[in-house]
């Protein structure tokens, strides 16, 4: 999973991702273009119940499930007139699976902000301006080198048709996975390859009193309406304080701010949930780790995440609920239990299974 960042400067992106990644090698200047040479982390998805899993096998090593964040660019208004950079950038972030905005909230008089005043919703639509700028900018070129081959090829024709459409929507300065797409229109959009049909997050840098504000208040404040594009509140301050703390001490920390979790944490299970992603868990001596796959995948698709012959050799899978599998200290006294369930090819595979897959090799 590739998460693509973007940002204006001064919002603290650079203190965020420091302290998501536990180290402080990132360029943290205040200009646009300033990291137009990728940084790219692999970040460890943090999940408690996989230390619960391993201590139930003894396990010898833990290997998460993991996220790949990189920080491109700082925007600015007018950045497609910076032409060789924002070309750059067009072919950097086009790589993205989603894209990560981090939006300024917080008020503080010693960080300037890049427009002078501190306005999300502004910044939000100074950074989708210029990436629908280039969406209606590819459609167009999509459409003029298209339409003579059109006239004579019906599937073409139907696409150029959806993209005239797509880039009149644009154009009212909407984002183009906001459009009510069809399901046959969602076939003809898969090599669109839009910067604005990517899957969206948004992550709004808060005063730490704000850490608890609601997602309803939250989209109010960045006027999001569109439930397919997710919002999550973090602040770089607070995470930022955590860094060198011990998990015990981190534990207090978030108790005494009367918060669940870091907004950290909940920006990474926020950016699976936009991809329509999840994992689950194989347990065992030598290992317990999670394999990602996408949400509704069956069992056999589950088990071609391990290794792509096993979707074809597979036989049937031994599934337990992790929460039973920790309680009952593992396979043998789960399957005592009856918790232990054989599941076939139809089997829905859910994000706290822990599976042991059989096959035919």
């Amino acid at each position: 999973m590739k998460i693509w960042i973007v940002w204006l400067p001064n919002v603290w992106k650079s203190t965020l991702f420091n302290a998501l990644t536990k180290n402080y090698s990132a360029e943290a200047a205040n200009f646009p273009f300033c990291t137009i040479e990728p940084n790219v982390w692999i970040v460890n998805v943090n999940d408690s119940r996989m230390q619960k899993i391993s201590d139930t096998v003894n396990a010898q090593k833990i290997i998460p499930a993991t996220v790949e964040f990189t920080d491109i660019a700082g925007i600015v208004k007018w950045a497609s007139k910076w032409e060789g950079l924002w070309n750059k950038f067009l072919a950097n972030i086009r790589e993205a699976d989603a894209i990560l905005q981090v939006v300024r909230v917080f008020e503080n008089s010693d960080i300037i902000h890049v427009h002078w005043d501190v306005n999300p919703q502004s910044d939000i639509e100074v950074i989708n301006s210029e990436l629908i700028l280039a969406d209606i900018e590819s459609l167009e070129k999509r459409i003029n080198n298209n339409s003579r081959k059109a006239k004579s090829d019906k599937d073409l024709a139907m696409q150029l048709d959806l993209f005239e459409k797509v880039k009149k929507f644009l154009e009212e300065g909407n984002l183009a996975i906001s459009y009510d797409y069809s399901e046959e229109e969602l076939e003809l959009m898969k090599d669109s390859h839009l910067l604005t049909y990517k899957p969206f997050v948004y992550a709004a840098n808060v005063n730490e009193e704000n850490m608890d504000i609601s997602e309803e208040e939250l989209r109010k404040i960045l006027n999001i309406q569109d439930k397919n594009i997710k919002v999550v509140a973090v602040c770089a301050k607070l995470e930022e304080d955590m860094v060198e703390m011990s998990q015990e001490e981190k534990n207090d920390f978030l108790t005494d701010m009367w918060l669940k979790t870091t907004g950290l944490d909940e920006l990474i299970k926020t950016c699976y949930d936009a991809l329509w992603l999840q994992y689950y868990f194989t347990a065992w001596e030598k290992e317990v780790r999670a394999w990602t796959m996408k949400k509704g995948s069956t069992a056999p698709q589950a088990a071609w995440v391990i290794h792509t012959d096993f979707e074809r050799w597979f036989i049937k899978a031994d599934v337990v609920n992790c929460v039973d599998f920790v309680e009952l200290w593992g396979w043998s006294k789960a399957r005592e239990a009856g918790k232990v369930s054989m599941q076939g090819k139809d089997y829905i595979v859910q994000d706290w299974d822990v599976i042991l897959f059989k096959f035919n090799v």
